[in-house]
């Protein structure tokens, strides 16, 4: 892939990248009678008689917001609100293009935690589902749980979760070629923000016992001061005070933190057939080339497009949204995660279609050490995560359609990618 100029990034985005369209016709009187006044006053009735029905007369089955205020901008850290704008409506974009949901942009300039939970709370009559995006840790879990509690449809802060959720597809992976229990390793979490915390939870959920998580002051350990509730979770009984001291005997490591922190010193201390998931962007805490150089067992993979593994949100929260609006649920659960990352695992044990290669240079992909996820082209992500997640709301008891014929939704989703 060629690099991108300055120049020719901000060519791309003027005018701003998405836009709105209108999907009835609107060509004669009468049509703007029906489209206003009078005529929008049935649907508006209908509504008011039962407010499901806004599913069925407006665009609220499809509609998700995308909410920011820009404190944790990805590689960029604060910034003011209108300037992480372009990040958000590249976030619509990915949902248009990968899932076909509508997505709306809101950067919100506020920071309190209560005046920013009641001002989402206010806005989301509107929505299908909100998607919240670039809140810092730790303000980033009290809201997404208040959100929840105070409205009826999803709310997903994506760094959190998207995270979890992709990790956890290739971890399901790596493990199983690496012959490894996931209640029987040692895993080391580096950075506690929102995305290290809810993949040690997911990992916990899938049956980890042993996870050591480390921040910017070294291991999480009980009788440790200094770290807030969100932390204290994670603090164990442990003599490892320090990342070189954890990574000792470790069976995978998950980076979530900053370039460069982990030495090739520490990968050689890991145990045998190790899983190294160094998702610092747009530098990893270690080069796969570098960690190819002190030993050859290792499963790798990265955030980044040019090594093997990518870890993308795009595989999920497109498909986890698709999967929710469609079932019209309340909320998205443990369990709808879970499904998701079930089936992507299971996704990338399945050949790989000919125009996925393509679009990588016609390289060859098979399950293995270095195709432990699908990649984000591969449309047939599309109908299997969206699925398994719709199902596993309607088990759940979240999902307001009950009575999904699950094969003829399958149907319909692999029908849209045709």
């Amino acid at each position: 892939m060629s690099k991108v100029t300055e120049q020719e990034a901000l060519d791309y985005h003027i005018g701003g990248k998405i836009g709105v369209n209108i999907k009835t016709s609107c060509l004669s009187a009468k049509d703007l009678s029906m489209a206003y006044t009078p005529g929008v006053a049935v649907p508006c009735l209908e509504i008011e008689r039962d407010n499901e029905l806004a599913y069925r007369y407006t665009n609220k089955s499809n509609l998700v917001a995308v909410v920011t205020n820009s404190t944790s901008i990805l590689g960029l850290g604060k910034i003011s609100p209108v300037a992480g704008k372009p990040v958000m409506e590249g976030k619509a974009v990915l949902f248009k293009k990968f899932a076909d949901i509508d997505a709306y942009d809101i950067e919100i300039d506020e920071n309190g935690i209560d005046a920013l939970v009641e001002i989402v709370r206010a806005i989301s009559p509107t929505f299908g589902g909100i998607n919240l995006e670039d809140i810092k840790a730790p303000e980033c879990f009290e809201i997404e749980a208040r959100l929840q509690d105070a409205v009826d449809i999803p709310i997903m802060h994506d760094d959190q979760h998207g995270t979890a959720i992709i990790t956890s597809a290739g971890l399901i992976n790596a493990l199983e070629i690496s012959g490894k229990k996931i209640e029987e390793i040692k895993i080391v979490v580096s950075g506690a923000g929102a995305a290290g915390t809810a993949c040690a939870k997911m990992y916990k959920s899938l049956g980890a016992k042993n996870i050591v998580m480390v921040d910017s002051k070294g291991v999480i350990y009980k009788g440790r001061e200094e770290f807030d509730a969100h932390k204290a979770q994670f603090a164990i009984e442990t003599q490892d005070r320090t990342l070189a001291d954890a990574m000792k005997g470790a069976d995978m490591f998950l980076g979530l933190s900053r370039a460069k922190l982990l030495t090739q010193d520490m990968v050689k201390s890991m145990n045998k057939n190790p899983i190294i998931f160094a998702l610092a962007n747009p530098t990893p805490e270690i080069l796969p080339e570098e960690v190819i150089e002190v030993r050859d067992d290792v499963i790798m993979g990265t955030g980044r497009s040019d090594y093997p593994n990518q870890v993308n949100n795009v595989l999920s929260f497109p498909f986890i949204f698709r999967g929710a609006l469609d079932v019209r649920a309340k909320k998205i659960t443990e369990g709808m995660k879970i499904a998701a990352a079930l089936a992507l695992a299971n996704l990338a044990k399945e050949p790989v279609p000919s125009y996925v290669k393509e679009a990588y240079g016609n390289r060859d992909f098979s399950f293995g050490k270095d195709y432990v996820i699908p990649k984000p082209f591969d449309k047939r992500v599309f109908s299997r995560v969206s699925s398994a997640v719709a199902k596993a709301a309607i088990d759940e008891g979240v999902a307001r359609v009950k009575d999904l014929d699950i094969k003829t939704y399958i149907q319909s989703l692999e029908d849209k990618i045709k």
